[in-house]
C-alpha cells in the first residue's frame, strides 16, 4: 500500500549529531507533503522544544509530543491529551529519592513554569544546553512535590547512562507500576539517558495508532523511522518501520529496514526510497 503518514523521530533522526536539520530532510520531508503524506514529528521533546525544529520545515505537521502524551498540531492546536494524575507523579517522586538531583515535573502550559526542577545546576555539562535554550519554560520548586498543582504531562528523570538505567529498573520493579508508563532514552556516546514517567496508556506508537486511526489511515499506510528505545512501539505499529543506522543495537536485530545514519541524511534516503519511490 502507498504511505499516507511518515512518522519521524527528531532527536538522532531527522537531526544530525549537531542538533541541525539537514538540508535533504528539510526538502524531502516538503516534497513528501507535496506529494499528499501528511507527516508528523512524534517526539520525547515538549510542544515549545520541538517546535523551533518544526518551523524550518515548511508544510503542514502532526506534532506527537512527550513521547504520545500530547498531539498538537504545529499552530498549537491540541487535539489529544494524556495527562498523568498527580496522585502517580508524587508516588513516583517518593519511591525514586536517590535520582531526585536530575528530576523534573513536566506541565501542559502556555509558556512559563513548564518543566519545574528541585534543583538547577546551570553549569551541568550535561543539561548546560538544554537549560539555556528552555530558560524562560523552566523553574524551581523546592521539594519538588510542591509544583503538583494540577496533573502534569509526566516526571523525567535525567543523568548519567548507568544511573538512569537503575531509575529505570528501580520504576520498573516498584509495586503499582502499572499505573504509569516509562519511556526511556539513552545516548551512550554523550553518556545521557532520559526516563520519562507517563500516563500508562500513552508511548509514541499508542499515539500514533490512535492519530492514525482518528486520521483514517490504516497501519500498512505508515512509515515510522527511529533510532532509540522510545521509538520501539512506534515502529512495531506502522506497516513501514524504518531504523537509522546509528539506532541502538537493539532495534537492529528485530528485522525492520534500515537506513542511512542522522550524519548522512537517513531520513531523507529513507523517504525518497519508501515514500517518493516506491519500494
Amino acid at each position: 500500500m502507498p504511505v499516507r503518514l511518515i512518522a519521524l523521530d527528531i532527536d538522532g533522526t531527522l537531526l544530525d549529531s549537531a542538533s541541525a536539520l539537514p538540508e535533504a530532510n528539510r526538502r524531502a520531508v516538503e516534497a513528501a507533503f507535496e506529494q499528499g503524506i501528511e507527516v508528523a514529528l512524534v517526539t520525547g521533546r515538549r510542544f515549545d522544544f520541538a517546535l523551533p525544529i518544526a518551523e524550518q520545515l515548511a508544510c503542514p505537521l502532526t506534532m506527537i509530543v512527550n513521547n504520545g502524551a500530547l498531539v498538537k498540531s504545529k499552530d498549537g492546536t491540541t487535539h489529544l491529551r494524556h495527562l498523568l494524575p498527580c496522585r502517580t507523579a508524587r508516588e513516583v517522586l517518593r519511591r525514586a529519592p536517590e535520582f531526585r538531583d536530575g528530576a523534573a515535573v513536566v506541565f501542559d502550559r502556555p509558556r512559563a513554569n513548564q518543566v519545574i526542577y528541585e534543583r538547577i545546576d546551570w553549569d551541568d555539562p550535561r543539561r548546560k544546553s538544554y537549560f539555556l535554550r528552555n530558560r524562560e519554560f523552566i523553574a524551581q520548586i523546592s521539594p519538588l512535590e510542591k509544583s503538583l498543582t494540577e496533573d502534569p504531562i509526566q516526571v523525567m528523570f535525567s543523568g548519567p547512562v548507568e544511573s538512569m538505567r537503575q531509575a529505570e529498573a528501580a520504576l520498573r520493579a516498584a509495586p503499582g507500576s502499572p499505573a504509569f508508563a516509562l519511556a526511556t532514552t539513552y545516548y551512550e556516546g554523550r553518556d545521557f539517558g532520559m526516563v520519562d514517567v507517563i500516563h500508562p496508556g500513552c508511548s509514541k506508537g499508542a499515539a500514533l495508532a490512535e492519530w492514525a486511526a482518528l486520521r483514517g489511515f490504516a497501519r500498512e499506510e505508515v512509515m515510522a523511522i527511529g533510532d532509540n528505545f522510545n521509538d520501539r512501539e512506534m515502529l512495531e505499529f506502522a506497516g513501514l518501520p524504518i531504523v537509522m543506522a546509528n539506532s541502538v543495537p537493539e532495534l537492529k536485530t528485530l528485522g525492520w529496514h534500515e537506513t542511512l545514519s542522522n550524519d548522512h541524511g537517513g531520513v531523507a534516503a529513507a523517504i525518497e526510497a519508501y515514500a517518493l519511490g516506491g519500494l
